[in-house]
């Protein structure tokens, strides 16, 4: 991993404020060196997803992920870490106007699963990026996902799995809720968490090397 040191004389390198590995995954997969920004135990980085009540799906995901690199910023800055471009992200599901956050037990994933049994869905991911200069550069990718009828044995037995627990809509692309899905119209790695194309198109703009 790249040390802070390093950061300082290299021009292609930005902090990822993420606990996400997918997230670090897909960031490797097109070349971006990264090193990670995480919350410290005196930040309560779950507050920030709060939904706040008439919101939007649209709204929620953009204020949400803005609201992520502010606070990684400010991370930075208290920590005395060198400057270098802040990458922040966030993925909320959306059944109509209703938002499908992470489930907070086995009981609320079960529920959001049988709602999304049979039906379409979007699937929304915000970018941001916090520049050195102050600019801030951001795009939100919409993509669309449809279930088939998944049948109360398969969702109990997922929901044991534990595998949605920590993941918007209580389900992830790259785990076996990937055989109930019959279409996808969008952006596999923005489903994941991370949209690729946007995010390489932000970088670009900021001159950053992808």
């Amino acid at each position: 991993m790249t040390t802070a040191n390093e950061l300082t004389m290299s021009a292609d390198v930005l902090y990822l404020a993420s606990q996400s590995p997918r997230r670090r995954q897909l960031l490797a997969q097109i070349g971006v060196r990264h090193e990670l920004l995480l919350p410290g135990a005196d930040e309560d980085a779950e507050a920030l997803e709060a939904v706040i009540e008439g919101e939007s799906p649209d709204d929620y995901v953009r204020r949400v992920t803005i609201a992520k690199l502010d606070a990684a910023l400010q991370r930075r800055a208290r920590r005395g870490l060198p400057h270098a471009p802040v990458l922040c992200s966030d993925t909320t599901v959306a059944l109509g106007d209703r938002i499908l956050g992470k489930p907070d037990d086995a009981a609320q994933a079960a529920a959001m699963l049988a709602d999304l049994s049979g039906r379409e869905h979007r699937v929304l991911t915000a970018v941001a990026i916090g520049m050195p200069d102050g600019r801030r550069l951001s795009a939100v990718n919409v993509s669309l996902v449809r279930f088939a009828e998944i049948g109360d044995e398969r969702l109990r037995a997922y929901v044991a799995s534990g595998e949605p627990m920590g993941k918007a809509g209580a389900y992830a692309i790259q785990s076996q809720a990937a055989a109930w899905i019959e279409h996808i119209a969008g952006s596999y790695s923005g489903i994941m968490g991370l949209p690729l194309f946007e995010t390489a198109e932000l970088l670009r703009e900021a001159g950053f090397p992808v």
